[in-house]
C-alpha cells in the first residue's frame, strides 16, 4: 500500500524517525527502512487470542494480542524471532486499520476484555490509530502496552490517556550484557527512564476489578536468563530502589533456547531450578509482595509461539 494512502493521521512522525532510542532518522514515510527495518505500513505477525499472560491480564477469556513485526531491540534469544528479526525473512502480513480492528472486534465479541499491543514501540503512529479507535468503543476494552521498555519518555507520552496498563520488560541492569545480547549498551538507563514515565502515567500499582482482572496500572516483567542470575538480581535491586518493592513484578521462567543460540553454553540451555529459585528468593528478601512467578517445570513447554500458524499459541495457552 502506498504510504500516502495510509489511514494513520500520525504518519508524519515517520518522516525522519526518532521514535525510539536508536534515533536513526530514517524517512520511513518515504519508503526508507531504518534500524528496525520497518516501514510505514501496519505490519503484524498475528492478531490472536492468548491465554498465556499473567492471570490479571486476560483471565480465563484471554487477551486479544496484536503482535507487531520487527523490533527496535532484537535480542539474540527472542522467543518471537519468527516475527521480530530485523534481517532476513519473517512471518508478517500487511493489513489496514479497518481490517485489524475487525479482527480485534471478533475476539472482543467472544468475551475478551483486554487488548494487548506487543512490541509496538517502533510503530507508535500505526498503534495510535488502533488505540484511539478502541478507546472510543463502548464498552471500552482494557488497553495493554506490552513492550521491551527500550523506549523514549517523549514517545510514551503520546500514549497518555489511551493505555490503561503498561506491561514492560526490565531485561538488563548490566550494560555489557545488554550490548552483547541485544545490541543496546544503554538499555539499563533507557529502560529505567521509560518505566519511570509509565509509572508517572499510571502509578506503581496494578488496579484490579472485582473479578481480579487488571483495569489500570503497571506490571514490570523480567525474564530470568540461564547463566545470568546476577543480572536478574541486579534488576530486582534496581527496581526496589527506584520504584519501591510495592511495584508489581512478574518473574518469568519461560526461557527456551532458539536455534540462533544453540551453541551458547548458557543461552543454549533451559533455566535451572536453582537459578530461578535464587531470583525468587531475592525478590522476597527485597520486600516485593505483589506479582507473579511461574512454574519452571511447565513454563518452557507452553510459551513458545509458532507464528507460522494462524493461532500461534493454540497449543501453548496456559498459565
Amino acid at each position: 500500500m502506498d504510504a500516502a494512502a495510509l489511514p494513520f493521521p500520525d504518519r508524519d512522525l515517520l518522516a525522519e524517525c526518532a521514535l525510539c532510542p536508536r534515533e536513526c532518522r530514517a524517512a520511513r514515510s518515504a519508503g526508507e527502512l531504518g534500524w528496525c527495518r520497518t516501514g510505514a505500513d501496519l505490519s503484524l505477525g498475528a492478531i490472536c487470542l492468548h491465554r498465556g499472560e499473567e492471570p490479571a491480564i486476560g483471565g480465563r477469556h484471554g487477551i486479544a494480542n496484536l503482535f507487531f513485526t520487527r523490533c527496535n531491540l532484537c535480542c539474540v534469544h527472542c522467543q518471537n524471532h519468527e516475527i521480530s528479526r530485523t534481517r532476513g525473512p519473517i512471518e508478517e502480513r500487511e493489513t489496514t486499520l479497518r481490517e485489524a480492528l475487525d479482527e480485534v472486534e471478533a475476539l472482543l465479541a467472544g468475551g475478551v476484555r483486554h487488548v494487548g499491543f506487543v512490541s509496538a514501540s517502533h510503530a507508535v503512529p500505526q498503534a495510535l490509530g488502533l488505540l484511539r479507535a478502541l478507546a472510543e468503543r463502548r464498552p471500552r476494552p482494557v488497553l495493554v502496552w506490552n513492550s521491551n521498555a527500550y523506549e523514549k519518555p517523549e514517545t510514551l507520552r503520546m500514549l497518555t490517556g489511551l493505555v490503561d496498563v503498561f506491561l514492560p520488560d526490565f531485561k538488563y541492569a548490566d550494560g555489557d550484557l545488554a550490548e552483547r545480547l541485544s545490541g543496546a549498551p544503554d538499555y539499563p538507563e533507557v529502560a529505567a527512564r521509560a518505566i519511570r514515565e509509565m509509572a508517572r502515567q499510571k502509578g506503581t500499582n496494578l488496579l484490579l476489578d472485582d473479578g481480579g482482572l487488571a483495569e489500570s496500572g503497571l506490571l514490570v516483567r523480567h525474564l530470568v536468563l540461564p547463566g545470568h542470575v546476577e543480572n536478574s538480581l541486579a534488576c530486582l535491586r534496581f527496581l526496589a530502589a527506584d520504584l519501591g518493592p510495592s511495584v508489581p513484578i512478574s518473574l518469568l521462567a519461560q526461557y527456551e533456547p532458539i536455534p540462533a543460540v544453540a551453541g551458547d553454553p548458557d543461552l543454549g540451555r533451559r533455566l535451572r531450578p536453582e537459578e530461578y529459585e535464587a531470583v525468587v528468593k531475592e525478590a522476597v528478601r527485597l520486600g516485593f509482595f505483589r506479582g507473579y512467578t511461574q512454574s519452571l517445570a511447565e513454563a518452557p513447554a507452553h510459551y513458545s509461539p509458532a507464528f507460522r500458524s494462524r493461532h500461534p499459541f493454540e497449543e501453548h495457552d496456559r498459565r
